[in-house]
């Protein structure tokens, strides 16, 4: 008798309460998820429906992805990655007029496909390209927004922590994600680009030119990427043509992340230590916010929620693009006030049935969700990269930084419509590498 969609909107609400009050995303999503089971089923059947979903999830042979992931990521970040990233993108284009922003954006694109989080690729980044460019006579507004958007780059390009969650919760293939994000992720950095050659052709100023670095200079700094960048190619590309699964990629990957660290002298025992300790810990914070997503996604499926909102949607005819436009204002409005994967977690079991009804498949929108999502990051007022890039830059007032990415948030909605109009940017790669 409690099973009605109202029950399930009150749960929504509930939810929302406690992550805008501060409570971890993941308790808050088992909480309200075994509570509102409890009210609609009785105590009895929401334990052992909740402990179904505990047992199915701790057996799951893709969740192993995700900390081999992680801990590739710890290794190459021991071995000053991003430093070395950057440096090689700036020897060949910091020349140019705003060159050291496009390299800030490579840069981040090269490590976000390394460590696939965006606050992380923000923060280590940022805490390389700014002083560079801050030293150069950068503008603080360019320097920071550039940083701030191109972090969001490590949640779209393989391999991506969003994209694996994602695929565990909406039990899709994570190999088939990770190639429907190669398109997206390059579209979305060369218009980041484009954003920044725009502003300064307008404004020269913002983006003075640097010395031009010699050939020799630029081949050093090739010479200390290239172990890292075949390792890339080899997971993201393994991937993608299916010579490996994504669980391989990763073993891989790490063990390729292991010995680029020994062979650049920076593995020992304190490193290993920190290494294993971060990993695991991020990996039983990410594992509990599955398992509290999978037991809200049941509760929520229970209560009917989602089949009344598809209803309630078809009432309005708006057609398949205006509803998917209609989606994208709601996600883009409620990332605006919460963190990413809260966005992503919440919104996945009641807007996927939607999804689908206007005619996408779920591969389409776990790259548009992990879009939305990014937005996020960088949409004020919560915009977590922007504070984390204040963190960064001290003296640079937070509305500067907003100031800053405004211009790469307007190119963020331009992509996000261009993923809505032309849904081959996700879906074409994937096909087309299956035939």
């Amino acid at each position: 008798m409690m099973a009605t969609p109202a029950i399930g909107l009150l749960g929504v609400l509930l939810l929302l309460a406690l992550l805008l009050f501060g409570l971890r995303i993941g308790a808050a999503l088992g909480l309200v998820g075994l509570g509102g089971l409890v009210i609609v089923l009785g105590l009895e059947p929401a334990l052992i429906k909740s402990g179904v979903v505990v047992i199915e999830v701790l057996t799951k042979y893709e969740l192993g992805t995700l900390p081999l992931f992680l801990l590739m990521a710890q290794l190459f970040f021991a071995a000053n990655a991003s430093r070395d990233l950057f440096d090689a993108a700036a020897k060949f284009v910091g020349h140019r007029r705003g060159g050291l922003a496009y390299a800030a954006i490579g840069g981040c694109a090269g490590f976000g496909s390394i460590n696939g989080s965006s606050l992380a690729t923000a923060a280590t980044v940022g805490m390389v390209a700014l002083p560079e460019m801050r030293k150069r006579g950068y503008d603080d507004a360019l320097a920071t927004g550039s940083v701030a958007a191109g972090g969001t780059l490590g949640q779209m390009i393989p391999p991506s922590g969003a994209l694996i969650v994602f695929g565990i919760i909406a039990e899709q293939s994570i190999g088939t994600l990770f190639t429907a994000a190669i398109i997206p992720g390059i579209t979305q950095m060369l218009l980041y680009m484009l954003v920044i050659w725009i502003v300064v052709r307008l404004r020269p100023e913002l983006g003075p030119t640097s010395e031009r670095a010699s050939w020799a200079e630029r081949g050093r700094a090739l010479a200390r990427i290239w172990d890292m960048l075949l390792m890339i190619a080899l997971v993201i590309g393994g991937i993608a043509i299916g010579w490996v699964s994504p669980s391989e990629a990763a073993a891989i990957g790490a063990t390729g992340a292991f010995a680029i660290a020994a062979i650049r002298g920076r593995l020992n025992r304190a490193m290993l230590k920190d290494a294993f300790a971060s990993t695991l810990e991020t990996s039983g914070l990410i594992l509990l916010v599955i398992i509290g997503a999978l037991i809200f996604s049941v509760f929520v499926s229970v209560t009917g929620l989602p089949d009344a909102l598809g209803a309630a949607v078809r009432a309005l005819d708006l057609g398949s693009l205006g509803t998917l436009l209609l989606i994208a204002v709601f996600l883009l409005l409620l990332g605006s006030v919460l963190d990413g994967l809260a966005l992503m977690l919440l919104t996945t079991p009641i807007l996927l049935p939607i999804v689908a009804e206007a005619g996408m498949t779920p591969i389409w929108f776990g790259i548009f969700l992990t879009r939305a999502m990014e937005i996020g990051f960088v949409h004020p007022p919560l915009g977590m990269n922007l504070y984390v890039i204040q963190g960064v830059a001290k003296d640079v007032p937070i509305n500067r930084i907003f100031k800053g990415v405004l211009p790469f948030l307007a190119s963020d909605f331009v992509h996000l419509l261009l993923i809505i109009l032309f849904p081959a940017m996700a879906l074409w790669l994937p096909g087309w590498i299956g035939n």
